[in-house]
């Protein structure tokens, strides 16, 4: 499994969404290569489709993709709306973990690979 956490060296948030990470991969059992993205300019975060930080893709797609769709790509920290409706400026590890399980899912139903 790959995974992706981009990031903005500015927003104070990426440090906790890193652990929050490892934790859930952790408690999952489940091995993954991490790719820590920065993201420096603003050429750089409309390439990528860059909705703030921080952004973390489970197998090429993003957590919350409905908050991904609704931010214009920037150097900005990202805003989340967690399971009970409150904005917060992390994923929530279940956010995370749901994202991780699906994937995990996937890759057993497509059977091992040559």
């Amino acid at each position: 499994m790959e995974i992706e956490l981009l990031y903005w060296e500015e927003c104070p948030s990426h440090d906790e969404a890193s652990r929050r990470l490892d934790a859930v991969l952790e408690e999952e059992g489940v091995t993954a290569r991490i790719r820590r993205i920065h993201v420096g300019t603003d050429e750089e975060a409309v390439a990528r489709g860059f909705p703030g930080s921080p952004t973390i893709k489970v197998a090429g797609r993003d957590i919350q993709p409905e908050g991904a769709e609704q931010s214009p790509p920037g150097l900005t920290c990202r805003l989340y709306i967690l399971e009970d409706g409150r904005p917060s400026p992390l994923p929530s590890r279940e956010m995370i973990r749901r994202a991780v399980r699906a994937a995990a899912g996937e890759l057993e139903q497509s059977g091992p690979r040559s």
